[in-house]
């Protein structure tokens, strides 16, 4: 373990250098932490260029030290964030500082007409209830659902507009990215998988933003700690040892920033990228601005929610759904492209 860590103190300084460079060859506009709103009341940051190393390969006798009570089959699915490859993001972008909240989401719906797929199929969502048994259904889903009750308007739990909207599907996101590119002129899209978590390390190497210990992130996200844990009590071994404020969603910026001044790129509810999900996928990676496969049945989500255990809500953990899947846990961060 303490000779892993110390490869990893010698191999990040000179990403470090080589993003820092790169920033400052940039103008002066492309520094990290200027911010925009645009006309739905999003801020955005504009993230510089540089380049980082993308995914994990810790070993699982170092996993396990860190996580002793995860069985370990749940660290050895982790294989696929190997392997630990450099990326260079080649050009500037802006992300949400946010998470898209229930009231922007609201605003979009009402402007555009669009209908959201969790009431467009009259399938409807996931939602909390606190009558419902996971043992009692065939897919011993935490939630209940789908069910018409649920939607992107109610997931069984109270939330005001400054939450993260949640049952939305990949579709969704991709339909708000569409209409708010067509209002504005500037195209909106989804992260990839890259641009997502180098926004996420901010220029760290830790599992974590800036750290590597998963108790810090009780400061930092919203993730299944002792509030959500009296919800789930089968899982209480699993919940970190505190509290951080909140059972259910938080109001988005609830958390401290990572050093890029993005709130919540971990915890409080899974971010769809734009990405297909590939198990191997990294081992065929181009070097520059990666894009994931050309196809799939999968698309990628990415940094845990405020119902996520801490090995899950690292910055390297890889997720997947269907495009159609929407859920209580996913929600939506857009990137707006530089002109």
């Amino acid at each position: 373990m303490a000779r892993y860590q110390a490869m990893r103190r010698r191999l990040w300084p000179a990403l470090l250098c080589a993003a820092a460079l790169s920033a400052c060859a940039l103008p002066h506009a492309d520094a990290p932490g200027q911010a925009i709103e645009n006309s739905l009341g999003m801020r955005l940051v504009r993230i510089p260029a540089g380049e980082f190393l993308m995914g994990s390969d810790e070993p699982i006798e170092v996993l396990a030290q860190a996580f002793p009570r995860y069985e370990r089959r749940r660290l050895a699915e982790l294989r696929d964030e190997a392997p630990v490859h450099r990326v260079r993001i080649a050009r500037a972008f802006y992300l949400g500082q946010h998470e898209v909240t229930v009231g922007q989401f609201r605003q979009f719906v009402q402007a555009s007409g669009y209908v959201p797929e969790s009431v467009a199929d009259g399938t409807g969502g996931y939602g909390y209830n606190a009558t419902y048994d996971p043992a009692t259904t065939r897919r011993g889903d935490a939630f209940e659902g789908r069910d018409p009750r649920y939607s992107w308007q109610g997931p069984g739990f109270v939330q005001n507009d400054t939450h993260p909207v949640l049952n939305v599907t990949w579709n969704d996101a991709m339909a708000l990215a569409a209409w708010l590119s067509k209002q504005e002129g500037v195209r909106y899209r989804l992260p990839t998988e890259a641009e997502w978590e180098y926004a996420c390390r901010a220029g760290s190497n830790t599992r974590y933003a800036g750290s590597d210990d998963p108790q810090s992130l009780l400061a930092a996200a919203n993730t299944f700690d002792a509030d959500a844990a009296v919800f789930w009590p089968r899982w209480q071994d699993r919940a970190l040892r505190g509290h951080d404020g909140h059972a259910f969603t938080a109001p988005v910026g609830s958390f401290r920033p990572n050093a890029f001044g993005l709130y919540d790129m971990l915890g409080n509810v899974w971010e769809w990228t734009a990405d297909w999900y590939g198990e191997d996928s990294y081992a065929q990676s181009s070097p520059q601005d990666p894009q994931g496969p050309s196809d799939g049945n999968v698309r990628v989500r990415r940094g845990g929610s405020w119902h996520t255990w801490a090995m899950y809500a690292r910055c390297a953990y890889r997720n997947w759904n269907t495009p159609q899947t929407r859920y209580t846990l996913v929600g939506i961060r857009l990137l707006r492209e530089v002109k």
